[in-house]
């Protein structure tokens, strides 16, 4: 059988073309990587936490607060899931006494602060930082804000009393929303934070008047352990 070269030719084309798409294919399907683990868009944000090393301490959180069923439903959730060592950087005790029963409702609290309904990538972040003139606010589930900035390329996720904590792996993709893991812990009305000694006493900013410092809400709570030495602020 004899070919015409415009034949070969469309032969050469269709076969280039299927290799590429072949190619582009396989990326897509790539899925990253989470403490050692491949997360899959396939499944739901618990379905995927369960499987990374480092998240069983907020996996462990979250099934002491009661929020599995939440984080499996059908969302769509954008979730700003600390690490392992994200909460190592807490007070050492912290993460023992959340997860006492008495002290489930400021668990949660400090879950939900970390969860904001919809689902945001990375780059409508990045976006949304750019229309908002260097940053933008989110609503979390908790009720209060996180604030994002981008500073050198990365997203920065800053809390209610300033500090922040750097997305160091983004769009994770969920079947029921997105996970961008962070690091350190956000904590939603400085519940927990360090006192830097500007948020408590006369030097109290007019902002934060009428609101429990740090001091106060840890004594009530008794998140941090007893120690000779007096919390540690």
């Amino acid at each position: 059988m004899r070919y015409s070269k415009a034949s070969a030719f469309a032969v050469a084309v269709l076969l280039t073309g299927s290799s590429g798409f072949a190619a582009r294919a396989t990326m897509m399907s790539a899925d990253p990587m989470v403490g050692g683990a491949a997360m899959y868009p396939t499944r739901n944000i618990i379905q995927n936490a369960v499987h990374s090393k480092d998240h069983t301490i907020l996996v462990t959180a979250v099934k002491a607060a009661g929020l599995v069923d939440t984080l499996e439903g059908p969302g769509p959730f954008t979730v700003f899931a600390p690490t392992n060592a994200a909460f190592a950087k807490l007070p050492p005790g912290t993460v023992d006494n959340l997860l006492k029963p008495e002290n489930k409702s400021t668990l949660v609290s400090v879950l939900t602060y970390h969860v904001v309904p919809g689902r945001y990538s990375a780059r409508q972040l990045k976006e949304m930082v750019k229309m908002g003139g260097g940053h933008a606010e989110l609503k979390t589930v908790e009720g209060g804000t996180l604030t994002v900035e981008e500073y050198d390329g990365k997203l920065e996720i800053i809390d209610a009393k300033g500090n922040k904590a750097w997305v160091t792996i983004s769009n994770v993709n969920q079947s029921n929303g997105v996970i961008h893991v962070i690091n350190p812990v956000r904590l939603p009305g400085g519940q927990l934070g360090p006192h830097r000694g500007h948020n408590c006493g006369p030097r109290r900013p007019a902002a934060l008047a009428g609101r429990p410092c740090a001091c106060y809400i840890a004594a009530r709570t008794q998140l941090f352990p007893p120690s000779d030495a007096g919390p540690p602020f």
